[in-house]
Order: structure tokens, then sequence, then C-alpha cells
């Protein structure tokens, strides 16, 4: 797991992949640069109001996604559709059926209907998981795609040449091209706003406190305490999503609390940093060129004599 991810005793390397302290110092910070930051998003009290949305996109002055108004799918509340370059954050609207709410035990987002069954509504705002390992970061090939002191991974779109390389090594489908625009646009977590002392938009307007802002550290502290609770109120399957510095994006900077498998959320069941097998490959094309080279020189060598 640590392979390409150690730290050397002469300081800090560029790592790919594993567990990582101190993803700031990695990225070349000095030891005073400030805690890393994230988001932990605990679903299990979101009610899909999408102030989130709304702040973001204020804040951010973003675009409407469809360059006119949105429109509702027909097939959900859901009116965003995905995240893009255009909504940095996505509230998504998932229905399920279940029991009937008397014997669910969970009344809160539960409806009945009228053949005796009942509806949960699953609400989740997702964002940009600035991934302890970022593959966007890692395939940029103008350094648009830059670590901050924060820990967050941003895009300066002064520097974006609209390559899409990052579209494409992001593991979450993330990252978007803006229309009429070309170039990649992605959650910030309100940068501007963090080196004023602020938190992030959609945290601030959040009145459930379904996203919660703060060191990144303390945020997964509370998570597993709030794990513990939803799980002992009658929600065995409730799990943490992102949050394990052991996995394959070595944890996120943006976390979240799911009541269901994140398959039903459209989040990847196991996601690893699309990086991760950089070294190993160059090795091996690296091992390839210098068979071929002396087979070319054996060649040579054959038809002198």
């Amino acid at each position: 797991m640590t392979s390409d991810s150690t730290t050397s005793a002469g300081g800090p390397r560029n790592s790919l992949y594993g567990p990582l302290a101190d993803v700031a110092a990695d990225a070349g910070y000095p030891g005073s640069h400030p805690e890393r930051v994230g988001f932990f998003t605990d679903t299990s009290v979101c009610i899909g109001c999408k102030a989130c949305e709304v702040a973001c996109k204020e804040w951010n002055a973003l675009p409407d996604p469809e360059a006119g108004a949105l429109t509702l799918t027909g097939m959900s509340y859901d009116n965003t559709g995905a995240l893009g370059s255009n909504s940095w954050r996505h509230v998504a609207f998932i229905e399920q059926a279940v029991p009937s709410p008397a014997d669910s035990g969970e009344p809160a987002l539960i409806s009945a209907v009228a053949d005796g069954g009942a509806t949960r509504w699953l609400m989740a705002s997702d964002v940009c998981k600035h991934c302890t390992h970022a593959a966007c970061l890692d395939v940029c090939p103008t350094g648009a795609l830059v670590r901050t002191e924060f820990g967050t991974v941003i895009v300066q779109p002064d520097v974006c040449n609209g390559c899409a390389y990052c579209v494409s090594a992001c593991p979450f489908g993330v990252i978007d091209r803006r229309d009429g625009d070309g170039r990649a646009w992605k959650c910030t977590m309100c940068y501007d706003r963090l080196r004023g002392g602020l938190e992030p938009a959609c945290a601030k307007a959040c009145p459930t406190d379904s996203i919660q802002f703060g060191p990144l550290a303390e945020l997964r502290e509370i998570a597993s305490a709030r794990l513990a609770d939803v799980q002992a109120s009658g929600h065995p399957e409730a799990r943490l999503y992102g949050a394990d510095p052991d996995d394959g994006i070595g944890g996120a900077g943006a976390f979240f609390l799911l009541l269901d498998a994140p398959e039903v959320y459209g989040l990847p069941p196991d996601p690893v940093v699309t990086t991760r097998d950089l070294p190993a490959m160059w090795r091996w094309a690296g091992t390839a060129a210098a068979v071929l080279a002396a087979g070319v020189a054996v060649a040579f060598a054959g038809r002198r004599r």
C-alpha cells in the first residue's frame, strides 16, 4: 500500500498512492502550513433543500448548467442532475421502497403510500472529494491543478488549457469542461473564503449541519461517533465513505456518512486513484525499451559479421 508514498530522510517525496499524513508538506508547503481541512457530509440529516447548491452558485458566480432555466428531469425532484463545471454541489434525491413507517423505525424521511408500503428518501449533497492522492493533479500537464496550503485541490482557470486529462483521470467523474469555455472547473472548497478565515459557502448555508466543515482529523472523529449513533438507532447498514486513509485514494478531504451502499448514491464502491500504477508502468516501459534497444544492437552486430 505504501509504494511511492514513503518519506525519505531528506524530506517528503511526491506520493501517488497509500496513506499520507501531511498532504500539504508532500506538496512542498513548509511545516508552518495550516491544518488540512475538509467536509463531512452527514446524509442522514440532509433534507434536500438545496441551500448548499444555491450558496455555492451565488458565491462562485457559477452560470446556469443549462444556459437557461433549470428544468426537472421528470424522474426526480433533482433539477441539477450531476456534478459538473457549473454545479460544484449536487443534491441527489433517491427514492426507495421500504416497509411501512410503523415498521421501519425511521419516520423522518419516510412517507406512506396507498398500497401499505412506503417510500424512503435518501438525500445527499455530493461534491469534489479533494482526494489525498488526486489523479487529476497528477496528470495535469500545465500545472493548472494544484494542492493548496489547506490540503485541498483547486483548478487555476488562467493556466488550464482545456486538455481534459483531469476529466478522464478523476475516479468520481467530478471535473468537467464548461461549454463555450473549454476549461475544466470544479469545487475549490471556497479557497478565497478559507484564506479569509471563513468556512465554505455551502457549509455556512446548510440549515441542518448535514455539511460540516473543519480540520479533517476532527471531522473524522466526529463522523465515527455519529456513525455509531446512527447504527445504534436501527441503521446497521450505515457506513462512512471516503474517511479511511487506507482506501484507494488515501482518504478523501470530503467524505460522507451514507445510509446505503455507495452505488445507491451513484458513487464508486471502491475508488482507486487512477495514477496508482504509473511508477510500475514506467518501469515496464523502460524495461521494454531496454530490451528493444538490446535486440536492435544484437541485430546490427550480427549484420556486421
